[in-house]
């Protein structure tokens, strides 16, 4: 209990007065910003979550007079140090899609590698009979390199390791000798390196602002043979010591090999800085994409855990529900699988609902001219007579706006989204003035189809239901279900196209730079949806 960790602890509701002698408060106040450091220091994803944990009391309410180091290792247990986060959304990368990852980063590091800049070489040698020989070996450039033979293999729970066999690098420079003191001589050289291997181990982690990002942690390059081969001048002279020439080359070759090799996984880490983290969605909300944990690293696949949460531009507010565990299932024919749970699309709708951004004013000007059931108050007077006399001949105005977030379900094969909201029905007085009439409650439930255009997810929703009740009336009684084709008319020609060019914008997928997606395909399975696709790069 915690009263028996405290010698005395007493909360006021007025401001304290503490001595300059209170070095127990110190301590107080000095854990309190060690752990408000602590928590400050977190990615953003995480702080949001951390500032869940912690409430603090202000000061002025708080007085304490004593407690002993045993009650603070007591209390500190308490604190929980690490958060597991569900995701809302899961990447997989498959073997087919970390081939494909692979061609590109070949064709870098074949750039790189062309880049060696091997050291001129120079020395003295004894050569029977002639002697001491010094010699140099100048301006070498590469100027043929392959790759012929990679492998990339995945290290669960480590990261990638790289293999390079059978690769090779052809060389020309010049020769120069001097032997005998005064004689000269110099010409040209061509060296071929073949049976190069290049292992290196790559790691895969997340940065402060929850982008994955890759390192070598480890690199091992061999130089299996080196031919030289001499032209002009006395090149007889130095196929008298071309073994010496050959170890000295081997080795100025190695020393450089892995910290190109190095060079160009870092260079990886700009191409990735592109992942959309946060990608704004429109006026009202931008969705997250920080990962969560660490990548999940199998034999076959690189597993990546996204937040895919929602959130009200400059304002990130929890919803008051939470992702739940789901698994992607054991697919690998395409290079590519994205999860997209129950609880993305939901947080998108505590987004908007909390923006205001669900609802809508309906006017006559939106009804189509050929319908003969007109916003005013002679259609309404029909069923209402109370409105046409008390407002007749004037126009009205709908407000049609959600209560509460809508719900959306997630089943095989099917998208459904529940919503409730109200109707508020006003006549429109000739000084613009609005007069309330009535409000109807609205239980609605509609069909959603969903589909992937560009490197977005799109749908459309079509109305399956909707039940009415009397909420307020200003107009005295009425049978709710006599307006029942008037508002399925509204709902059918204005609220739901309206909502439909919404939701045809669609909001962005996870992606890397100029990526683009194709033979992509979407099923909706139990509380998630999966997107298998192929992927492109651009540029």
């Amino acid at each position: 209990m915690l009263s028996e960790l405290f010698t005395e602890w007493e909360v006021k509701n007025q401001s304290a007065h503490f001595s300059s002698s209170s070095s127990w408060f110190r301590e107080v106040i000095k854990g309190h910003v060690n752990l408000f450091t602590f928590h400050s220091a977190l990615p953003p994803a995480r702080e949001r979550q951390q500032r869940k944990k912690f409430t603090f009391l202000p000061v002025h309410e708080v007085t304490a007079v004593k407690m002993s180091p045993c009650c603070w290792l007591a209390l500190l247990a308490l604190i929980p140090l690490t958060l597991a986060a569900n995701p809302g959304v899961k990447v997989k990368l498959t073997d087919k899609g970390i081939e494909y990852g692979k061609q590109i980063g070949m064709a870098s590091l074949q750039q790189k590698l062309k880049t060696i800049k091997v050291p001129d070489l120079s020395g003295t040698e004894k050569v029977p009979p002639i002697g001491k020989v010094k010699y140099s070996l100048t301006g070498m450039t590469i100027v043929n390199l392959g790759l012929p033979k990679s492998a990339l293999v995945l290290v669960p729970d480590t990261g990638v390791s790289l293999a390079i066999t059978n690769a090779f690098i052809n060389l020309h420079g010049n020769w120069r000798v001097r032997y005998f003191r005064f004689i000269q001589d110099s010409g040209s050289f061509d060296l071929a390196v073949n049976g190069l291997t290049i292992t290196a181990n790559i790691a895969i982690k997340s940065d402060e602002t929850g982008r994955p990002t890759v390192s070598s942690v480890n690199c091992v390059a061999n130089v299996g043979s080196a031919r030289i081969k001499f032209h002009g001048g006395a090149s007889w002279l130095y196929n008298l010591f071309k073994s010496y020439i050959d170890k000295a080359l081997r080795s100025a070759l190695q020393k450089q090999i892995c910290p190109l090799v190095a060079d160009a996984i870092t260079d990886m880490n700009p191409h990735l800085k592109t992942f959309n983290v946060l990608a704004k969605v429109d006026q009202y909300a931008e969705i997250e994409y920080s990962m969560v944990t660490s990548p999940t690293i199998s034999k076959s696949s690189i597993e990546f855990s996204l937040k895919g949460e929602f959130y009200n531009i400059g304002k990130h507010q929890e919803p008051p529900f939470s992702p739940t565990p789901f698994s992607l299932p054991p697919q690998a024919n395409n290079m590519l699988y994205i999860g997209v749970s129950s609880f993305t699309p939901n947080s998108a709708g505590f987004v908007y609902n909390n923006a205001g951004a669900l609802s809508l004013n309906v006017t006559d000007d939106m009804i189509p001219a050929s319908s003969p059931i007109r916003l005013n108050t002679g259609t309404f007077g029909v069923f209402i007579p109370e409105v046409a006399k008390r407002f007749p001949g004037m126009m009205m105005k709908l407000l049609v706006k959600t209560v509460k977030e809508p719900t959306i379900s997630l089943e095989p094969n099917n998208v459904t989204v529940q919503a409730s909201g109200t109707v508020t029905a006003y006549a429109i007085q000739p000084n613009t003035t609005l007069s309330p009439l009535f409000v109807l409650n609205m239980e609605g439930s509609v069909s959603a189809q969903l589909n992937v255009t560009g490197v977005k997810l799109a749908g459309a929703i079509t109305l399956n239901k909707i039940e009415m009740t009397l909420g307020t009336s200003y107009v005295g009684q009425f049978q709710v279900q006599s307006l029942d084709n008037i508002f399925l008319m509204v709902l059918k020609v204005v609220v739901i196209p309206k909502v439909n060019a919404r939701l045809e914008k669609g909001f962005p997928l996870p992606s890397i730079g100029k990526m683009n997606l194709v033979n992509t395909q979407l099923q909706v399975l139990k509380d998630y949806m999966l997107i298998g696709t192929d992927v492109q790069f651009t540029g």
